[in-house]
Protein backbone atom coordinates (compact mmCIF):
# COMPACT_ATOMS: atom_id res chain seq x y z
CA UNK A 1 0.00 0.00 0.00
CA UNK A 2 2.87 2.37 0.77
CA UNK A 3 4.30 2.06 -2.73
CA UNK A 4 0.91 2.74 -4.30
CA UNK A 5 0.45 5.91 -2.22
CA UNK A 6 3.96 7.06 -3.17
CA UNK A 7 3.36 6.35 -6.86
CA UNK A 8 0.06 8.22 -6.84
CA UNK A 9 1.46 11.25 -5.03
CA UNK A 10 4.46 11.48 -7.38
CA UNK A 11 2.18 11.20 -10.41
CA UNK A 12 -0.35 13.73 -9.13
CA UNK A 13 2.17 16.37 -8.09
CA UNK A 14 4.20 15.87 -11.28
CA UNK A 15 1.08 16.34 -13.39
CA UNK A 16 0.13 19.48 -11.47
CA UNK A 17 3.65 20.83 -11.99
CA UNK A 18 3.48 20.12 -15.71
CA UNK A 19 0.08 21.80 -15.93
CA UNK A 20 1.39 24.90 -14.16
CA UNK A 21 4.55 25.16 -16.25
CA UNK A 22 3.26 24.34 -19.72
CA UNK A 23 1.89 27.82 -20.35
CA UNK A 24 5.47 29.18 -20.23
CA UNK A 25 7.19 26.54 -22.34
CA UNK A 26 8.24 22.94 -22.65
CA UNK A 27 11.43 23.17 -20.61
CA UNK A 28 9.67 25.08 -17.84
CA UNK A 29 6.94 22.46 -17.78
CA UNK A 30 9.58 19.75 -17.44
CA UNK A 31 11.43 21.51 -14.62
CA UNK A 32 8.28 22.40 -12.68
CA UNK A 33 7.06 18.83 -13.16
CA UNK A 34 10.30 17.51 -11.69
CA UNK A 35 9.94 19.85 -8.72
CA UNK A 36 6.34 18.70 -8.33
CA UNK A 37 7.41 15.07 -8.41
CA UNK A 38 9.99 15.75 -5.70
CA UNK A 39 7.29 17.40 -3.63
CA UNK A 40 5.12 14.34 -4.29
CA UNK A 41 7.83 12.11 -2.83
CA UNK A 42 7.97 14.24 0.32
CA UNK A 43 4.18 14.33 0.70
CA UNK A 44 3.86 10.60 0.00
CA UNK A 45 6.51 9.65 2.55
CA UNK A 46 5.00 11.95 5.19
CA UNK A 47 1.54 10.51 4.52
CA UNK A 48 2.85 6.97 4.84
CA UNK A 49 4.65 7.75 8.10
CA UNK A 50 1.70 9.54 9.62
CA UNK A 51 -1.23 7.38 8.56
CA UNK A 52 0.14 3.99 7.54
CA UNK A 53 2.94 3.93 10.09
Amino acid sequence: MKKIILFLSITLFGWIGWWLGESVGLMTAYLVSMAGSLLGVVVGVKFNQRYLG
